[in-house]
């Protein structure tokens, strides 16, 4: 791995990982350590947090043990004139990158921001997300993001995943040159079956917006799902893969070296990250190599 690669991956890591804990400790403040946290509808917790740490994180005070040891995976940025292989540093500092981007988005959830609302799009099939203001407490699919992946729709695509007849799934995130060059990736996509996570951005433009603009119906019933205009809602896709292992693969929350050495033999997935790379992506993206994914 290059010197440069690893320099902005770990400084990406380092500004998430502080980020968080600044999020965190506003949190506290505000809404305090009982206030609880969860992703809709699964029953793995934070599940990228519960797979790599077994810590079941249900309330906000939770999340300062899963913080200090994200901190702890950081490494020092690469020094300038003294060459050594920087794999493992950057691995450590991907997988903190991961814990951080998860806390975020629980911490999100916490106040009402998740999943992202996106005034007038509609989801095209089921979400995990249930709508409080939804009078008769039913799926509201208008005016947000899907967010996080439910275990129902996890089940069925998962079957599908590691028994070969889906060959896996694509995470894309940020935005392509031109709406259509947006519109050609995914269709291509979706004629050889390949799931669609959606994330990211590009000077504020996202792939997502470029598809909704398109008329592209994204949702579950078009295998093409809209996490979030931020890299940080990319973690959803690793949650994805991490349920995948609980559910499939018989493992259990804590059994980190297990978990991912399912994913990369069993669960066959990519990264495609489009237009500018910055810090961040580059973070994510050695957090996502942590599991095989290229």
């Amino acid at each position: 791995m290059s010197r440069y690669i690893a320099t902005r991956a770990i400084r990406g890591a380092h500004a998430l990982v502080t980020e968080a804990e600044l999020m965190l400790q506003k949190a506290l403040a505000e809404k305090g350590p009982e206030t609880p946290v969860a992703f809709p509808n699964t029953a793995y917790y934070l599940p990228v947090i519960y797979g790599m740490t077994g810590i079941p994180v249900e309330k906000l005070g939770q999340l300062e043990p899963v913080l200090q040891h994200a901190r702890a995976l950081l490494h020092p940025l690469p020094a300038e004139r003294h060459w050594t292989p920087y794999l493992g540093e950057t691995l450590d500092c991907g997988m903190a990158t991961l814990l951080a981007a998860e806390a975020i988005e629980a911490i999100r959830f916490a106040y009402g921001l998740q999943p992202e609302p996106m005034p007038g799009f509609r989801l095209a099939g089921g979400t995990a997300f249930t709508s409080p203001d939804n009078g008769a407490g039913g799926v509201s699919l208008d005016g947000h993001l899907n967010g996080p992946i439910d275990d129902i729709q996890l089940r069925t695509w998962g079957i599908q995943l590691v028994d070969g007849r889906m060959p896996g799934f694509a995470a894309i995130i940020g935005a392509a040159k031109s709406n259509e060059v947006a519109v050609k990736i995914v269709r291509e996509l979706q004629q050889r079956n390949i799931l669609c996570f959606l994330s990211g951005n590009v000077n504020g433009r996202s792939i997502i917006h470029q598809l909704i603009e398109e008329g592209v119906e994204l949702g579950y019933d078009t295998y093409t799902v809209p996490f979030g205009t931020d890299t940080i809602s990319a973690i959803y896709a690793l949650g994805f893969a991490v349920r995948s292992a609980l559910t499939f693969g018989g493992l259990k929350g804590g059994q980190a070296r297990e978990i991912l050495l399912y994913n990369k033999d069993r669960v066959f997935a990519f990264v495609l990250a489009l237009g500018e790379v910055d810090d961040l992506k580059y973070a994510a993206a050695a957090g996502a190599i942590n599991f095989g994914f290229p």
